[in-house]
């Protein structure tokens, strides 16, 4: 247990595990932005949209945590313990996360930890790259004809991850989304012919889903490594294996231009009051 426990929160701020979504700035939570415009402090990762740290005030601390691989601002523990340190000097910290907080985001070990130490903590969810990158290609992870079940794996695993994925068990799954796996994506999918799913499967990966520059490749689960390495893209990307994939929207294949909306002043006059 931490040298900081104590069973009652001490007289801390709060702070705010918020997810900002799959890239698109827009889609924050209105939650999510109202606590951002009222933050002492945000640390912040390495896929969250640059745009949503302008929404912060000026006097504003904004603390760069990113991880990528081999590359690391600041180690889990340090994290932790700047959020911690943080909640002690703001009455609203915000922890703003990719995707979801909860979705291999570390959020639980986070929450843990300042619990521990009498920090008070609230999740804000946040759409997950697992269901909105998909979707961005116009893919269902889920249809009565088609997908009745899915399934969310890491394709990266960590020193200290619990071990591998269960590739026999994830075999029978109708639809299969794997996160960071793009650097793995031919380990991914001999795993799953190997344990079973058919090599002509539909696959996909979605790289920088929600973003103007947003591609999408279509392939079949023996073809998914060759077409990856043809588009030498770089990571984020979001790989998703099953009859879904068929659906995919034709005009998600390629760039998609778009033009950028300012983020809205008051959404619906909403607005988040400090603790």
């Amino acid at each position: 247990m931490s040298q900081h426990s104590t069973t009652t929160p001490s007289l801390t701020g709060t702070v705010y595990l918020v997810g900002a979504g799959p890239g698109d700035a827009e889609l924050i939570t209105v939650k999510g932005l109202n606590l951002l415009r009222c933050a002492g402090a945000v640390v912040y990762d390495a896929l969250v949209n640059p745009v949503l740290l302008d929404e912060t005030p000026p006097a504003a601390e904004r603390i760069y945590a990113g991880k990528r691989a081999g590359n690391h601002a600041m180690r889990q523990e340090e994290i932790n313990e700047v959020l911690r340190a943080k909640a002690h000097e703001h009455a609203v910290v915000v922890r703003l996360k990719g995707g979801d907080p909860f979705v291999f985001g570390r959020g639980g070990e986070e929450m843990a930890y300042l619990r521990a130490a009498g920090v008070a903590v609230e999740v804000v969810p946040g759409i997950s790259s697992a269901i909105g990158a998909a979707a961005a290609a116009g893919v269902p992870v889920t249809h009565r004809a088609v997908s009745g079940s899915f399934a969310v794996v890491a394709g990266y695993q960590s020193g200290d991850a619990p071990g591998q994925p269960r590739w026999d068990a994830l075999a029978l799954i109708d639809t299969v989304v794997v996160m960071m796996g793009l650097r793995n994506a031919g380990h991914i999918a001999r795993s799953l012919i190997g344990a079973g799913r058919a090599a002509e499967t539909p696959a996909m990966a979605v790289f920088a889903a929600t973003l103007p520059t947003q591609q999408v490749v279509i392939a079949t689960l023996d073809t998914l490594e060759a077409a990856v390495a043809v588009m030498d893209l770089d990571a984020p990307a979001t790989i998703v294996v099953g009859d879904v994939v068929n659906l995919a929207d034709p005009a998600a294949y390629v760039r998609r231009e778009m033009w950028a909306l300012p983020i809205a002043p008051a959404l619906f006059g909403v607005s988040t009051p400090v603790r």
